[in-house]
């Protein structure tokens, strides 16, 4: 039986590149040996606006997560510990009732366009991935998605895009790209690429 080291690997990259295709990939190779934190379940709680403010609101700026409840559930994670993950209902742009209890394992991935942003996450993480896609490939792959996994319409996801999408990845997104271990070309598409961190990670 392999012996595997306890990593913490944090996966970015802009909206609809291929971030978690590739933690998919990398725990299909595992076996399950991994942890997976989807930093969209973190998006801050609004069940005090009206459903209306909450249209309104930038999901693509840093200030849209709860990045304190997002330190404390990895760091409880990394201790050994399992945790209670919130769910984000994308249709009410707010967080679910209920919780996930997630349980910490051999290797724990936290994926999102910020996962390499905040420099505390950083500082804990062993690995640090950027996925790096072709815009127009990207907002192809984000038109597709809203309209068919959150109920959006082409003309909502179009205006959200030009307003916020694209000038936060420019902002914020991209310049975390220096930060990043390992830059992966492609996302899921890049076998190759996936197959280097297994055996990095087995090392």
């Amino acid at each position: 039986m392999e012996v595997y080291e306890n990593f913490f690997i944090g996966i970015g990259g802009g909206t609809c590149a291929g971030k978690t295709s590739v933690a998919e990939g990398i725990e299909k190779r595992l076996e399950g040996r991994i942890t997976l934190l989807t930093q969209d379940n973190y998006y801050e709680d609004q069940q005090n606006l009206s459903i209306e403010e909450r249209k309104e609101q930038n999901y693509d700026h840093p200030d849209a997560f709860d990045w304190d409840l997002m330190f404390n559930h990895v760091k409880t994670l990394l201790e050994g510990e399992s945790i209670d993950m919130p769910l984000y209902d994308f249709e009410k742009h707010t967080r679910k009732k209920e919780t996930e209890t997630v349980v910490p394992k051999e290797n724990i991935i936290l994926e999102g366009i910020f996962a390499l942003y905040d420099k505390d996450l950083r500082d804990m993480m062993d690995l640090k991935v950027y996925v790096d896609t072709d815009a127009d490939e990207r907002v192809l792959r984000r038109v597709s998605r809203d309209i068919k996994e959150r109920g959006r319409t082409l003309e909502s996801v179009m205006k959200q895009y030009r307003e916020t999408v694209k000038p936060m990845h420019e902002s914020f997104v991209e310049e975390t790209k220096k930060h990043s271990d390992i830059i992966i070309p492609r996302g899921g598409y890049n076998d190759v690429a996936m197959d280097m961190v297994v055996k990095y990670l087995k090392r």
